[in-house]
């Protein structure tokens, strides 16, 4: 730190301009440090949150199936009646309940390859396959 003369003979502290850039460039590592670590927990509970919602879905299916006969030809018919779903006494789900915690459309098909239907989330990427978070896990899994 370089000490400058006042006017008046006493000595003045004060930064230099170098340090002062050392310590925002240090600043902002720490912050990207902490985004990163904030960022990657957020992705894990969405994560938790959309297999927690694929089972809740998956039981509101079977809600319609038992009440209609049988699962839904697309997820929006649990939102609103279909012309010819007689016992339908929905909704059986909101709108907001057909998207994942990362925006994206559940995979659904009906009649299923693994089981009566097959429900999929597709994980934080929204496409199929995939390994950690990008992962896909199916209601028969």
């Amino acid at each position: 730190m370089r000490r400058f003369k006042s006017v008046n003979g006493r000595r003045q502290g004060g930064f230099t301009l170098l340090e002062m850039l050392a310590v925002i460039v240090l600043l902002g590592i720490v912050a990207t440090i902490v985004v990163r670590q904030v960022g990657g927990n957020v992705d894990k509970g969405k994560y938790g949150a959309g297999k927690a919602q694929l089972a809740s879905l998956s039981m509101k299916i079977e809600s319609y199936a038992l009440d209609v006969g049988s699962p839904p030809a697309n997820l929006q018919q649990l939102v609103s009646k279909p012309a010819n779903a007689t016992g339908w006494a929905g909704p059986y789900a909101k709108e907001s309940d057909l998207k994942d915690p990362f925006g994206h459309a559940f995979g659904y098909r009906f009649p299923g390859e693994h089981g009566n239907f097959d429900l999929i989330f597709y994980g934080q990427d929204g496409q199929p396959g995939g390994e950690g978070y990008r992962a896909d896990i199916g209601n028969w899994q």
